[in-house]
């Protein structure tokens, strides 16, 4: 079943390494190259002005782009309400004569980004016949896994490192989730994961085609939300990266429309210092990254020593003359206090270590007056307590 208005546009999947094809509506997970599959779409001009109108009608949720999403039954989807979040100007601690916009993730059903993609890769794995799902996940995304799998009536187990905190382990278990723990990074709490054969479907960060799909819902919001025109950089907290290969996909495919032009944001991925795999790639001109040893951050959500998707976030920095930069772990406190007190807005480390970023840049004369920023803010602070 798909949408009353319209065809369902997605058509096939595509290798991001080998341009290799193969069928949509069947269970698939990486390439023969090893490589994360994307969703391809049938697109013209004509379908983008016919899009737009009905934009004009619908709810602000990720729903709304349901004609660039590879949903097959729209009206029996799980929804919990995800996507559709504000982007909120900062008022007094912004480069002079640079517009900073934070799109605020942390209102999403519970609590950040992660719910765009995995409610797109739960939707999938019910449609196509998982009876299971699981993940490796340092916090947010085994929360919405739970949620996700629970509205839609999958078993469902994720495994994090053990010193995630003790809420996340207990919101996990309250959803009925297996939850495994493990010493080390989430590299080592996805070693878990291999102790089972029982068929469940593992939803890891672009190790299927549908999480990218969901996130990159996020481009789809900002080119909306500021009326058909990019912003000229996007500032954005990376470990896995689905966000920014998402986005960037999401640019291509308004272009193709006719819904934008060529301009794209200049990305900037944004480490930690002590898990920087990706800045350390960019910087050594890599089209790929080592995997980072010993890492050490307490922002759990970008303690990623590798992501499978690297050679895509190393390829859309440098399609936009973007860059990458690494935050001390010392500097975020300051930001969260001045935020707080002169923003009054409530940012999770990741959403700091962005505003840190960004005055790295201001200082370094790579931000200019009259361009417009924007940095992903991109879990609620609540979720680290």
């Amino acid at each position: 079943m798909v949408d009353s208005k319209g065809d369902r546009w997605a058509k096939e999947l595509i290798c991001s390494k080998t341009d290799e094809k193969a069928p949509l509506d069947e269970a698939t997970f990486l390439s023969a190259a090893g490589a994360p599959w994307l969703v391809d779409y049938d697109l013209d001009p004509e379908k983008g002005q016919d899009f737009r109108r009905r934009l004009l009608v619908r709810p602000w949720t990720l729903w709304r782009y349901r004609e660039l999403l590879p949903i097959a039954d729209f009206r029996n989807r799980i929804d919990l309400g995800e996507g559709g979040t504000p982007l909120v100007r900062l008022r007094r601690t912004a480069p002079p004569g640079v517009r900073v916009l934070i799109k605020e993730e942390g209102g999403n059903p519970t609590g950040s980004f992660k719910d765009r993609g995995l409610s797109m890769a739960v939707n999938r794995a019910k449609e196509l016949g998982a009876e299971g799902v699981e993940l490796a996940s340092a916090g947010n995304a085994a929360l919405a896994l739970t949620a996700y799998a629970a509205a839609g009536g999958l078993k469902c187990r994720v495994a994090m490192p053990e010193d995630t905190p003790a809420s996340i382990l207990q919101r996990c278990r309250a959803m009925g989730a297996e939850v495994l723990t493990s010493p080390g990074t989430l590299v080592d709490a996805a070693g878990r994961l291999k102790e089972f054969d029982d068929g469940y479907w593992n939803l890891s960060t672009l190790k299927e085609p549908y999480r990218a799909e969901g996130k990159k819902t996020m481009g789809l919001e900002l080119a909306e939300q500021l009326g058909w025109r990019l912003p000229d950089w996007i500032l954005y907290p990376t470990g896995g990266g689905t966000g920014i290969v998402g986005m960037h996909k999401a640019f291509a495919e308004l272009e193709t429309l006719g819904l934008i032009g060529s301009h794209r944001p200049r990305f900037a991925v944004v480490q930690m210092a002590g898990c920087a795999p990706m800045v350390k790639a960019f910087e050594e001109g890599k089209e790929s990254a080592d995997p980072w040893q010993n890492a050490q951050t307490r922002v759990w959500g970008l303690r990623v020593p590798q992501a499978i998707g690297d050679f895509l976030i190393l390829r859309a920095l440098r399609e936009t003359g973007g860059t990458a930069l690494a935050i001390e772990e010392e500097r975020l406190l300051e930001v969260l206090v001045r935020m707080a007190r002169e923003e009054g807005l409530r940012l999770g480390p990741e959403g700091a270590a962005c505003v840190a970023a960004m005055e790295d840049l201001a200082a370094r004369g790579d931000l200019e007056p009259g361009q417009t920023v924007v940095i992903f803010q991109t879990g609620n602070p609540d979720n680290y307590l």
